[in-house]
């Protein structure tokens, strides 16, 4: 086979779902497939290492501004007629309309229809416009769960049969380490000295980051003198609502915001947290409690979207607008040696069942079926 793949996004969007995503895809395939041609096109400037003879690079234009969404828009020009199937892994957006052969998008969501106020107006705009025509030209779509395939085959009338799954799986990077090591170089570099409660993500509504500031809030006093929560990612607009509740709660000295954690600093702060909460409303896939138990790092997740079925019978599972029943499995965690050394084991054995060798020989299988239907 000869395949093209839109890889802008490993580099632009790098740190990100959908970044992440892209420039594990690319190794891995490296990888895996030493039989099928791949021409990867990437920003001027910039280059993916280490892969292997049958990867070849073509530069686009790139002039990134500081929106994603309007970057990648831009469409590539394909002009290779050798190309058999051409796969824009970010949502499709910035497929080419000019392409003669096969097409693919992976399409992670569709939270822009589930939870459109919780998306950027741009990301929304060129979501709402051009995601319908773009899956009027695609030949199969690949997806990351099980109830993103429902969701999308629902939602667009799009043939099942043409959507393929292939989960995600957490980085070489996230492994089990010394928590003491862990805490120790936290407490150099972030200043949190404390023991602490962990959430990891975006700062979208969705997250549902209050809803944890008031589970947290709940928590008995001395556990909460004990156990500060850390909230990282990049302080976006929602970020002075979120500072603002708990000052209103009187917590403000317990809920630390770190901003953008770089990548390589992430096991650091999964092996030292007493436990990762991911209280999501919606998840197409939700990488942060796979990454934490490929830790070792016990979670409490949503019991909605596609959360169960990635983490199944390894986290602990909460209806996500009961603060209660939240502030109870956060105390739960907390208090429980027992509880928390079985959440240990179990979140171990759960990551092990992902990889992105699988995810990319998951795709491989994908590009075969779609060119040869």
């Amino acid at each position: 086979m000869k395949i093209g793949i839109d890889g802008r996004a490993a580099k632009w969007y790098h740190g990100t779902g959908i970044g992440t995503y892209t420039n594990q895809l690319i190794k891995s395939l490296s990888k895996v497939d030493c039989d099928n041609n791949y021409l990867i096109f990437i920003p001027q400037c910039d280059s993916i290492d280490n892969l292997q003879s049958n990867f070849k690079m073509e530069l686009v234009e790139s002039a990134p501004s500081k929106s994603f969404w309007d970057d990648i828009n831009v469409p590539n020009i394909l002009n290779n007629a050798d190309i058999e199937l051409y796969h824009v892994p970010q949502n499709g957006v910035g497929l080419s309309d000019n392409i003669q052969c096969k097409k693919v998008i992976t399409l992670h969501d569709i939270i822009p229809l589930k939870m459109p106020e919780t998306v950027s107006d741009r990301y929304l705009k060129i979501f709402n416009d051009e995601l319908p025509k773009i899956l009027d030209s695609c030949d199969g779509i690949i997806t990351v769960s099980n109830f993103s395939k429902a969701d999308i085959a629902s939602e667009f009338k799009f043939p099942a049969d043409k959507i393929y799954v292939t989960p995600l799986a957490a980085e070489d990077i996230y492994r089990p380490m010394s928590k003491c090591q862990s805490k120790s170089i936290i407490t150099q570099k972030y200043g949190i000295q404390e023991d602490f409660i962990l959430y990891v993500g975006g700062f979208s509504p969705r997250k549902n980051i209050l809803g944890l500031i008031e589970a947290y809030s709940a928590l008995p006093n001395k556990l909460k003198e004990t156990f500060k929560l850390v909230i990282t990612g990049r302080k976006g607009p929602s970020y002075s609502k979120y500072k603002n509740r708990a000052e209103e709660l009187h917590i403000s000295n317990n809920v630390v915001f770190t901003d953008f954690i770089p990548i390589e600093d992430m096991p650091l702060f999964y092996n030292a947290t007493e436990v990762l909460v991911y209280p999501s409303f919606y998840e197409g896939f939700g990488l942060p409690p796979i990454e934490a138990m490929a830790c070792g790092t016990p979670v409490i997740a949503s019991n909605v979207t596609s959360l169960p079925e990635v983490c199944y019978e390894s986290a602990l599972f909460i209806d996500p607008n009961d603060i209660d029943a939240l502030s109870y499995d956060i105390e739960r965690v907390l208090s429980n040696s027992l509880l928390k050394l079985t959440m240990v084991k179990k979140s171990l054995t759960r990551s092990k069942t992902f990889s992105w060798n699988k995810t990319a020989l998951n795709t491989i299988s994908a590009y075969e079926a779609i060119i040869n239907s």
